[in-house]
């Protein structure tokens, strides 16, 4: 009877071992998707169009009607450093959050492998936005519908930020506008670097879906604190669309995105 438990234990050894042989070798080939959702929020609430916001530091409280960002340039680096690119000409995306259909970034043709973190910008690359219009034309021309590209210059709003905010010496809600762009020599495009928590398992079989939290009082109320109240005046509301605040705005909006958790689900 020992003979015979001793036996089985070794043969239940040898089978563990088989097991895991097989899960290390797994071979990883051919080429898969992946999703990107963006959750757009405030202060740890999801956002609400329209609806008021938790006061920031300066205690100003925000009502948020429009929100879009540029996100381009996607870049996922693989478990053993090595990294993807996403093509150039197809990785130009508008998030809109009047769009639910944009808030989810659809990706194809990805090397299969295990991908461990990602990186993406905000806004148009300077060396794409020298080439011209001519360079990214079907993009600029979707631009353009969005209301992403400026109206009395040439060039793209990256980011789009509106609506009414009230504060200590500001009663009656008031209108405040933060476009980020090209302005003079600040360029004001950004990188995001995200670890992810899971690692994304691109496979044929597997299409996986990173989901990215957004905290949009970052813009204002980062590491760099902007008061709308201090930038209100000839009755047209709080408008930051250059100056030395956009260059404060754009360091912030690289602390905006959060990995809230990656699905691995077969498809």
């Amino acid at each position: 009877m020992k003979n015979y438990i001793t036996m089985a234990v070794a043969c239940l050894a040898v089978a563990g071992l088989f097991t895991a042989c097989s899960k290390s070798e797994e071979t990883i080939s051919g080429t898969g998707s992946l999703n990107i959702e963006f959750e757009n929020g405030y202060k740890g609430n999801l956002l609400v169009l329209g609806a008021t916001n938790l006061p920031t530091s300066a205690n100003e409280v925000l009502t948020v009607n429009k929100v879009k960002y540029i996100v381009s340039n996607i870049v996922l680096t693989k478990e053993d450093g090595t990294v993807f690119t996403y093509p150039k000409a197809d990785s130009y995306f508008i998030v809109d959050q009047t769009n639910p259909e944009s808030l989810v970034l659809n990706l194809s043709n990805i090397p299969a492998a295990n991908y461990k973190s990602i990186q993406f910008g905000i806004g148009v690359d300077q060396a794409q936005y020298e080439l011209g219009q001519s360079g990214i034309a079907d993009f600029w021309a979707q631009a353009q519908a969005a209301g992403m590209t400026w109206s009395w210059a040439s060039g793209f709003k990256f980011l789009a930020f509106e609506g009414t905010f009230t504060s200590p010496t500001v009663s009656s809600a008031t209108s405040y506008m933060i476009h980020t762009g090209k302005f003079g020599a600040d360029y004001n495009y950004t990188t995001v670097n995200l670890d992810l928590p899971t690692q994304a398992l691109v496979r044929t079989t597997i299409t996986p879906q990173i989901h990215l939290s957004t905290d949009l009082s970052q813009i204002i109320d980062g590491t760099n604190k902007v008061n709308l109240s201090n930038n209100n005046g000839m009755g047209m509301g709080a408008m930051i669309m250059g100056g030395p605040l956009l260059p404060q705005i754009t360091a912030n909006l690289s602390d905006m995105f959060d990995v809230e958790h990656v699905h691995n689900d077969p498809n």
